[in-house]
């Protein structure tokens, strides 16, 4: 029970701050002796989030059915990280980004990045967004594949390059993310389908739930805390993370 908590706080919590789920989620594989380890437990915590995500944008997505131009565009947005996506899974490429070096560097590098977008100059909000942008966040959206770069981090940083308030960069970053959990849960019961693991426990239903819970608070803190404050805490953490990675690396 636990361990269902811990986990599905580390998804709920990071998979929409700036901070990288994947990184956290391995992090916790290797520091914690953790004896949940299945793929039906991965797929559920996903879940999770993506019920969040639709029950806190069901207004936006409700938009969609009139406002095709937006929905168009959040699409093609997502379509880059599902295709490249797809191809580190048929070629088995992923696990070679899955190591603690790699997360610690990344963590530090597009925790400074951030910051440096996090300066521009506010323009924009979310009915400004042009197909050209979406293609723009979608490219960027591709290196969230890599874990440590944050799928949330890397689409609000290529947002607020464009000159997107910080708000409304989060909101295209919550968007993007439906079509690509989406994917994500397919994908997820596609192998759950063909492997042994076709049985729904309670503890899978624990997880979805308690990752949806988690998911929901963290988008309505998250984007709140953006009307009045920069991304600045999430930056220092990111640094601080990737800092003690090194150290217990180099050390």
């Amino acid at each position: 029970m636990i361990e269902v908590f811990i986990l599905s706080v580390i998804q709920g919590v990071t998979e929409f701050l700036p901070i990288s789920s994947s990184s956290h989620l391995i992090i916790a594989s290797k520091y914690l002796d953790f004896s949940i380890k299945s793929l039906s437990q991965d797929v559920s915590l996903h879940i999770g989030s993506f019920i969040a995500v639709i029950i806190y944008f069901k207004k936006e997505l409700l938009e969609f059915l009139t406002n095709i131009s937006l929905f168009l565009k959040i699409l093609f947005a997502s379509l880059p990280v599902i295709f490249c996506g797809i191809i580190l899974v048929t070629f088995e490429l992923s696990e070679l980004f899955r190591n603690i070096r790699i997360i610690a560097w990344t963590t530090i590098i597009f925790a400074i990045l951030l910051f440096i977008a996090d300066k521009f100059k506010v323009e924009k909000n979310l009915n400004d967004l042009s197909f050209k942008e979406s293609f723009f966040i979608g490219i960027f959206q591709v290196l969230s594949l890599i874990p440590g770069v944050s799928r949330s981090g890397i689409t609000i940083t290529a947002a607020r390059l464009l000159k997107f308030n910080r708000v409304d960069s989060a909101r295209i970053s919550f968007l993007i993310s439906i079509p690509t959990l989406s994917a994500v849960t397919i994908y997820g019961f596609y192998k759950i389908l063909s492997s042994n693991e076709s049985v729904i426990s309670n503890l899978n239903i624990l997880s979805i739930t308690m990752s949806c819970i988690f998911s929901y608070t963290t988008i309505k803190f998250f984007l709140k805390y953006l009307r009045d404050f920069s991304l600045n805490i999430f930056i220092i953490y990111r640094v601080l993370v990737g800092l003690i990675l090194i150290y217990l690396l180099y050390s």
